[in-house]
């Protein structure tokens, strides 16, 4: 390729399930003995993580020959300072693009399916075979980009986090969450299994298993033929987010009325903890990434200013 690019190309990349084996058990070996040990077939883990490793090598390839490369590895993610003009690339799965959008500022962001044959990729357009030419024509901005909205929780000493697709409040364990949850002019003292806020983006994620879930029981209990989904996938760009109480418990004490709304601009979300010790917040299923969510402790959910842009 005769064209160049001046800014640097950033790769964005994981490890395999066989690498954190190898970091937990020292090597390859152990590793197998663990795993046949447990009457499972190691090879599955080797074929994953061979394919991961050779996509890898090939993007970074075709990217060198007309730009500067920098991989980064998942971990040092928060730590990683992104440039203005740095282009985005995420060797995939899906979680891996959430999780590297929340540390961007506007970076235009490609994702690339290292296993098409494994990972269906919603958010991975791309593979090896296109994923140099993609790159190339989003930097001369001939390629489509979608805006992604990211929700933003605070709290009142100062602390923030981004979600790409969710936030999860409640117990760090199975324990019920206590809490008072603040929406549409009305507060309300609950005990559940915790509260999920879903962006646009993560609609089609953890708020439909919630949906899914919800309307099996009803019919189960009813006997009917109810079928809770949302009428249209939700906007990645949505001005709203969408939050849903998980089992909440009715008693004296606590109410199951507010369980489920959309958050915006116009229907501000708050809720402080009632909780002495292990409430958390997090965001995107990255549990060891939180905010301490404990007694007195008010979070305010909201439409974060910062925008994902992922090419298509």
């Amino acid at each position: 390729m005769s064209a160049r690019i001046d800014g640097k190309v950033v790769i964005v990349k994981r490890a395999t399930r066989l690498d954190d084996l190898i970091a937990r058990y020292n090597t390859i070996g152990q590793a197998r003995f663990y795993i046949e040990h447990l009457g499972s077939s190691f090879d599955d883990y080797e074929a994953e993580h061979a394919t991961y490793y050779k996509s890898l090598a090939t993007v970074r390839a075709a990217l060198s020959a007309f730009a500067k490369v920098h991989v980064l590895d998942r971990a040092f993610l928060p730590n990683y300072v992104f440039a203005p003009d740095e282009l985005v690339v995420v060797i995939g799965q899906d979680g891996l693009v959430a999780n590297t959008l929340k540390y961007l500022d506007g970076q235009l962001t490609l994702g690339v399916n290292p296993d098409p044959g494994r990972w269906d990729g919603v958010l991975l357009p791309f593979d090896t075979s296109n994923a140099a030419e993609a790159v190339l024509e989003a930097n001369a901005g001939r390629r489509p980009v979608k805006q992604v909205t990211l929700g933003l929780a605070s709290l009142q000493n100062g602390q923030r986090l981004l979600a790409v697709n969710d936030f999860f409040i409640g117990h760090r364990s199975h324990a019920s969450a206590r809490y008072a949850i603040s929406y549409a002019d009305r507060t309300e003292r609950q005990s559940s299994s915790g509260i999920i806020v879903s962006t646009g983006l993560g609609s089609s994620g953890w708020l439909k298993s919630v949906l899914s879930g919800a309307s099996g029981i009803v019919n189960a209990v009813g006997g009917g033929k109810l079928k809770i989904a949302q009428k249209k996938p939700t906007p990645w760009d949505a001005d709203y987010l969408t939050f849903s109480v998980r089992e909440p418990f009715p008693s004296r004490t606590t109410g199951t009325d507010l369980v489920f709304g959309k958050v915006g601009a116009d229907r501000p979300f708050a809720v402080t903890s009632l909780m002495g010790e292990r409430g958390v917040i997090f965001s995107d299923g990255i549990e060891n990434d939180f905010l301490e969510f404990n007694s007195g402790t008010t979070v305010r959910i909201s439409i974060a200013e910062a925008k994902g842009r992922l090419v298509v």
